[in-house]
């Protein structure tokens, strides 16, 4: 029993210590120096040779204007313990008094005691470090190498110069160590795009460019191509980090992977003539069957995306020629169902598709596999008018993977179907629940439709504007264009000035820019602009006619326009970002 309660008290103490120190920390926090001095003064008694304590307390008498008394502790401590590091201490604090030359001949004694011991090089410019000392603390580690040969601290003087505004040298002494330790390769990677994001003058990251290009004409190591290659992908020139990625893999066929990434990188950023290139490459350079397949499917879908209905019928023999070449197994599932879907929404063949993928269901699939498909089914029986067999679809998948992304996009598609049908409060309620959905296009288009239906059942209870959108927008979901612009263009002249003129014009302007009628996508996008500046769509509105602009038109200045009216005035859109390093692109910037 008396051990017991020996035991509590220990406890007892050491919570209470506990608690002190925390105190202390919290009054250092809030600038409340002579109330932390007061506990830390105990807190030294119980432990007198906690190092943290002592520069608490040194630092809260220097906060004081009390340096006799943080002298008295820095010497004292001195004379007890010969710590090396202490006369940065001593020399700091005379610094803060603008006694210079005692503090410099502190810093020279700390400095000297790296000749005497080379590891003391570590605690020394660790200090000067702390301290933001810089010059000092480049001293110490030269003297480290020059001490100890071994020693290696090219990476932290690299730093050290990059705080001084020596770029170039710390960019120089980067490259160089990295060289010598390519395990800390990411390391100094990081560092770089650090520096580059920072870079608003673009001068950093050109010299960047400029030194890695020297390297990789000196020095023939395969090394200094694929760091090459990885800065172009850091300014998203795909095009000139896949001439890096054809160098390497000429002598060092094993580095494959690296070019399938960069394709892969090509398609997320539709850079799509590069993305085709490297494609290309690996279909004449792998004898890998899956990955023949997946890099025939890209291929595929970019045709699809710019194909006229001229090109359908050899996009189709294409399809058929693939799905013949590779079999129907699971391995070949994404060309079944893009089969499926090319014969569904362009070609109209809608009995086919269905064919195509109840046939698929029948293969050995995992849960993820056959989510798909039946998201492509139900997709299919959507297209075909049958809502009710669709929404049984979606919600098979939304209860086999429950809480899964692919869960929520089915949530979402089984939503988007009863507001078709004109179902618009049971839709409601599942567009509320997906705004708040962790994939941001989800909740984007969730969040749009909710908005849609909420602003167009106030004013009108009977929903009649609402249920002619619904329908346009059903036509052009079954890619019915010409019907759907009809159906929108009505609603313009039959609801002027009510609160679904704004999105109308928007879904015009899509659809002219879907045919590629550019100025008459721009006319209906400029109307928003006009007309509805406090429109949820306007960041929409801007971003579109951007693009346009940028993509279709080469106005670089108007497409600049566009997009510095979404960084400035729309900093919650879902474009910011993709605006923001758009503008930099045009406006010359290669950090983004």
């Amino acid at each position: 029993m008396k051990n017991f309660f020996l035991f509590i008290g220990l406890l007892w103490s050491m919570f209470v210590f506990s608690q002190n120190e925390q105190l202390a920390q919290n009054y250092v926090d809030r600038g409340e120096f002579d109330k932390a001095i007061v506990i830390y003064e105990d807190l030294i008694k119980i432990q007198p040779n906690n190092y943290q304590y002592f520069q608490k307390q040194v630092l809260c008498y220097q906060q004081l204007k009390q340096f006799d008394k943080a002298e008295f502790l820095i010497q004292n401590k001195l004379a007890r313990t010969k710590q090396p590091n202490l006369y940065i201490e001593l020399g700091y604090n005379y610094q803060l008094q603008k006694k210079i030359d005692k503090a410099n001949a502190n810093y020279d004694l700390a400095l000297g005691k790296i000749s005497e011991n080379p590891n003391n090089v570590f605690t020394i410019a660790r200090d000067f470090e702390q301290k933001v000392l810089v010059e000092q603390a480049i001293q110490a580690y030269t003297l480290g190498i020059k001490s100890n040969p071994n020693f290696n601290f090219d990476y932290q003087i690299a730093l050290l110069q990059g705080q001084l505004g020596k770029l170039e040298l710390m960019t120089d002494k980067l490259l160089d160590y990295s060289f010598s330790n390519p395990t800390n390769l990411p390391l100094v990677q990081s560092q770089l795009v650090r520096f580059m994001m920072e870079d608003t003058q673009k001068t950093f990251t050109e010299y960047v460019k400029k030194a890695l290009l020297l390297r990789t004409q000196k020095n023939q190591e395969l090394f200094w191509n694929q760091f090459m290659s990885w800065f172009f992908v850091q300014q998203k020139e795909y095009g000139k980090a896949f001439i890096q990625e054809k160098a390497i893999f000429k002598r060092s066929p094993d580095n494959f992977f690296n070019i399938i990434n960069l394709a892969k990188m090509a398609i997320d950023d539709k850079e799509s003539e590069t993305a085709r290139e490297i494609l290309d490459f690996i279909l004449l350079n792998t004898q890998d069957l899956e990955l023949q397949m997946q890099a025939h499917y890209q291929l595929a879908l970019m045709d699809i995306d710019k194909a006229s209905a001229k090109e359908y019928p050899a996009i189709k023999a294409k399809l058929d020629l693939l799905l013949k070449q590779f079999g129907i197994s699971p391995y070949s599932l994404n060309l079944q169902i893009l089969h499926a879907h090319f014969n569904a929404f362009y070609l109209k063949e809608l009995e086919s598709a269905k064919a195509t993928l109840v046939k698929a269901l029948e293969l050995p699939l995992n849960n993820y596999q056959k989510a798909e498909v039946k998201i492509e089914l139900a997709d299919v029986l959507l297209l075909d008018e049958k809502f009710n067999q669709a929404i049984i679809y979606y919600a098979q998948v939304e209860d086999d993977l429950e809480n899964d992304a692919v869960a929520h996009e089915a949530s979402l598609k089984m939503a988007k179907a009863s507001y078709f049908k004109g179902d618009f409060e049971w839709s409601q309620k599942q567009f509320k629940v997906l705004k708040s959905s962790t994939s941001q296009l989800i909740a984007n288009d969730a969040m749009e439709l909710f908005l849609l239906i909420s602003d167009n059942t106030v004013e009108d209870s009977t929903h009649v504007a609402l249920k002619k959108f619904s329908k346009a927008d059903f036509l052009a979901y079954q890619n019915k264009d010409n019907e759907a612009m009809l159906q929108f263009k009505a609603i313009l002249d039959q609801h002027k000035e009510q609160s679904i003129e704004d999105v109308t014009l928007l879904r015009i302007g899509k659809l002219y820019e879907k045919q590629q009628d550019f100025l008459q996508a721009l006319t209906y996008f400029q109307k928003i602009i006009d007309k509805h500046a406090e429109s949820i769509y306007i960041d929409e509105a801007l971003f579109f006619s951007a693009e346009i602009y940028r993509k279709q038109l080469q106005d670089v200045e108007k497409a600049k326009a566009n997009y510095e009216k979404i960084i400035f005035s729309h900093e919650d859109s879902i474009y910011f970002v993709e605006a923001r390093n758009n503008f930099r692109k045009l406006r010359g910037d290669t950090n983004l």
